[in-house]
């Protein structure tokens, strides 16, 4: 099963054959392709074959959902159970306070959190980076918001303070000259934004999809303003973020679930694998699901890339300090 077993049993027969039985069987666990290894306890085996994960119902999800239901945590011996959070801000409160083992949120609370020292935080795999139309600040016909101008000393609908809605929505707001100290931030759950505005509670919104083309469809929602232009074109969004403790204690179970979810993210190319997994867990309808922007999905972590994060936090001034994003990040499985 593995080259390197192999090229051993070459050289002789009797102790070597043995030799050999016994490195195959080895390669083949910490290779993750035989089950029945990892189930039995040998070397193979996760440290924790069954792990909550905090989730929310959103499209960057799509590719995990697809490793849920198309069985690639089942191939790699892990069960996966979601846990269902309102905003990232509180599945990370989740995974720091035991509830779950890994949490899924956009980056910036995670920084937020280890600058802190909150929480020994760590990244352990990519979801998404904003790509054209798929994130935008919104209104409805009955706001005074027309253009981003506009913006200035309005009431804005994000989840919640420091997360991407908010300090994104800042950045390009600051991009366009708009002055952002006399916006009233209102924290709502993203399904109840497209309500609040057409009751005049907000005047403007920040929405991912699908929720921007709920709101469209519901709401008659148009954007202001694109979030992924400027400075924060090709943003990278959000991840899964765990304790330190946990990435320590359990590295095959991380790498177990790094990789099915790499998997996931390749064979989410594929609309038609992920559009019905939309339908079903974010809540929306099949002509909703098939009109919506994708984000550009990933999972290996990049720390260059990351940087752009607390870098953009720095700017914003809810980082006092300069934070190096690098050595937040898990080993990544190859």
């Amino acid at each position: 099963m593995s080259r390197s077993g192999t090229r051993r049993g070459r050289g002789a027969i009797g102790v070597a054959l043995s030799a050999l039985m016994l490195a195959t069987l080895g390669a083949c666990g910490a290779l993750g392709g035989d089950d029945s290894s990892k189930a039995s306890g040998g070397d193979g085996a996760l440290e924790k074959p069954k792990i909550k994960v905090a989730l929310l119902p959103v499209v960057d999800l799509a590719p995990l959902r697809l490793a849920q239901e198309g069985g690639y945590f089942k191939a790699e011996g892990l069960e996966v159970e979601a846990v269902d959070a309102p905003s990232g801000q509180q599945a990370m409160t989740k995974m720091i306070g035991g509830e779950v083992d890994i949490a899924f949120s956009t980056y910036m609370p995670y920084f937020v959190a280890k600058s802190k020292g909150a929480a020994d935080i760590r990244l352990v795999a990519d979801s998404v980076s904003a790509s054209p139309k798929s994130n935008a600040v919104v209104t409805v016909p009955n706001s005074p918001v027309k253009t981003i101008n506009d913006l200035d000393g309005k009431k804005i609908a994000i989840t919640d303070k420091n997360t991407a809605s908010h300090l994104l929505t800042m950045s390009v707001m600051k991009d366009h000259g708009v002055d952002t100290s006399k916006v009233q931030w209102v924290p709502m759950a993203l399904p109840n934004i497209a309500a609040a505005l057409m009751s005049g509670q907000v005047d403007a919104g920040y929405l991912p999809e699908p929720f921007l083309t709920q709101a469209s469809k519901v709401a008659g929602a148009t954007p202001v303003v694109d979030i992924a232009t400027g400075a924060t074109q090709d943003f990278p969004l959000a991840g899964f973020g765990a304790l330190g403790s946990f990435v320590d204690k359990n590295p095959k179970t991380l790498a177990a679930f790094q990789r099915a979810l790499a998997k996931a993210v390749r064979d989410s190319a594929d609309r038609s694998k992920i559009e019905p997994l939309i339908v079903k867990y974010a809540k929306v309808d099949a002509e909703t699901a098939s009109l919506l922007t994708l984000p550009t999905f990933g999972a290996t972590l990049d720390p260059r890339r990351l940087q752009r994060v607390p870098d953009l936090l720095l700017q914003t001034g809810v980082l006092t300090a300069k934070l190096d994003a690098a050595p937040m990040l898990a080993p990544q499985a190859g």
